[in-house]
């Protein structure tokens, strides 16, 4: 059993945030794969499918992105699923729009959605994908407030053209890792 996460915040009023970038691509992977979020389990929107001779659980937590570890961790103990068959999408301000990043464990660089969830899991060894936002030019004196209002505010319309080709581009990277494995598929997105 395999459980691919998406990180966002649950409620239309958000759908199109830039830190909503986890829910658009494992959304956009899901139904790439016929696969369709039609259950309610541990916090989270969930749907079940089969890809690559392996079981895929998909996920949406809706505890709201800082206590994503609460979804996850039931998810993870739901479904015993080993760490190393976790991965977890999320976006990343310290990558630029359209970039992104493969990598097992190390610090949640201070998103607060990957530290819940490493603080739940007790351990930060399992695969993430990071999906650049781009970071603000903060200016003000309250640079940490910026940011929050960076990241809760939606892509631009110019910006929604290039989330096209990295959703796209994270599926294909699911399926890589899924398919050949995490070296591989940090070889071919990294």
């Amino acid at each position: 059993m395999r459980l691919i996460v998406g990180l966002g915040n649950p409620g239309r009023i958000y759908a199109h945030n830039r830190h909503n970038v986890g829910f658009m691509c494992l959304s956009h992977f899901a139904k790439t794969q016929g696969i369709r979020f039609d259950q309610k389990q541990a916090q989270a929107r969930t749907g079940l499918g089969e890809i690559a001779g392996s079981k895929v659980i998909l996920a949406r937590p809706q505890t709201g992105m800082n206590l994503s570890g609460e979804s996850v961790s039931r998810l993870v103990r739901k479904f015993n699923v080993s760490l190393d068959d976790l991965i977890v999408i999320h976006d990343d301000l310290d990558l630029p729009l359209g970039k992104i990043r493969i990598r097992q464990d190390g610090s949640s660089a201070g998103h607060r959605g990957v530290d819940s969830i490493i603080t739940h899991l007790g351990s930060a060894d399992f695969i993430r994908i990071r999906v650049g936002i781009g970071r603000p030019l903060t200016q003000g004196p309250d640079k940490e407030a910026e940011v929050v209002n960076y990241v809760l505010s939606d892509f631009t319309p110019e910006e929604e053209k290039t989330l096209a080709q990295v959703t796209a581009k994270v599926a294909q990277a699911i399926l890589c890792l899924l398919n050949e494995g995490l070296s591989a598929a940090m070889n071919k997105y990294n």
